[in-house]
């Protein structure tokens, strides 16, 4: 049964939370934090609803478009990720970076319920406006969250467990946040965790995807395990001179590349190992786009942003055989 717009305990939730806020715990615990922002910074009281309030379609479409390509390469990530949940009773959500819900996917039978708790495209997700939730603390602290029903600010949000995962973009700019929420009352906490690493492998999955498309035309290069790093999706993007033109938030990080040295830095300037590292790197990606394309020497070669021509001259300069 459906606990989506109930409010068990509002009084006692709300006192836990202010009396969690003024003690030093709020210090200490992450979800804890989070109320100490949402109640001191933002100003919002955990007894109180907020009002059901979203965009109109107008005011929609114009934020679907400011959003680029996100809700594009994010919608068949959205759909799988539906197909997996849905019959667990979860509604999959797509954000923006300021926590408005972009997108969404769910059961039928379940719109209903997952609409009147406002949970929908249109709505205002962010902490300022919600409180502590699986979005907007998501984008709050940069990093994946699972937000466990009394974890949640408001009271009329305590019947929901919400797992969210940000996804950067091309810039290393956060763009937004898949999350999926589940209203059931037999939620385990190893069930969320389980949905919180599909959810974070979905995320990291848009971000390749679109990081890629950002910089079509341009190699890319994996860096250290490359789109499965446990650091995040470490991708570059090289121009035919091998000047870095793009860069995961994960690989600016981990390389240590500053913004101010993109379009300008050699890729091999970047791996202690120099020209050796680049080309063991560059090797390996290939490699891989080989294994992906099944041994496709022309697939390889549109999966890495090359000719075919191109792909085999720099396979022969490696000593990589298709």
């Amino acid at each position: 049964m459906s606990q989506i717009g109930r409010v068990p305990g509002t009084r006692n939730h709300a006192e836990i939370v202010q009396s969690v806020v003024a003690s030093n715990a709020a210090g200490r615990a992450g979800y804890a934090a989070s109320w100490r922002r949402s109640m001191i910074h933002h100003k919002l009281d955990p007894a109180k609803p907020r009002p059901l309030e979203r965009l109109s379609a107008a005011e929609m479409r114009a934020r679907r478009e400011d959003a680029g390509l996100l809700v594009q390469i994010a919608g068949p990530v959205l759909d799988r990720l539906a197909r997996a949940a849905g019959d667990a009773g979860c509604a999959v959500f797509l954000s923006d970076a300021e926590g408005l819900v972009l997108d969404e996917r769910m059961r039928e039978a379940d719109r209903e319920d997952f609409h009147a708790s406002n949970l929908a495209s249109g709505s205002n997700w962010s902490e300022g406006s919600e409180g502590t939730n699986g979005i907007g603390t998501c984008l709050a602290e940069a990093r994946p969250v699972i937000v466990w029903r009394d974890q949640h600010f408001r009271a009329m949000n305590t019947g929901l467990t919400c797992t969210g995962a940000p996804v950067f973009g091309a810039m290393g700019e956060l763009a937004g946040v898949i999350d999926v929420s589940s209203a059931r009352s037999d939620m385990t906490e190893g069930y969320a965790r389980l949905v919180a690493l599909t959810v974070q492998d979905a995320a990291q999955r848009i971000e390749a995807d679109l990081f890629r498309a950002s910089f079509e035309g341009a190699r890319i290069l994996s860096t250290g395990a490359g789109e499965s790093a446990p650091q995040g999706v470490m991708l570059l993007a090289l121009d035919r001179d091998d000047l870095v033109i793009g860069a995961t938030r994960a690989a600016r990080r981990h390389l240590g590349l500053e913004a101010a040295q993109i379009g300008r830095l050699a890729a091999n300037d970047l791996f202690d190992m120099g020209r050796g590292g680049l080309e063991e790197a560059q090797r390996a990606e290939m490699a891989r786009a080989l294994a992906r394309a099944g041994g496709n020497v022309s697939a390889a070669a549109r999966d890495l942003g090359i000719g075919r021509a191109t792909f085999y001259r720099k396979a022969k300069a490696l000593g990589l055989t298709p």
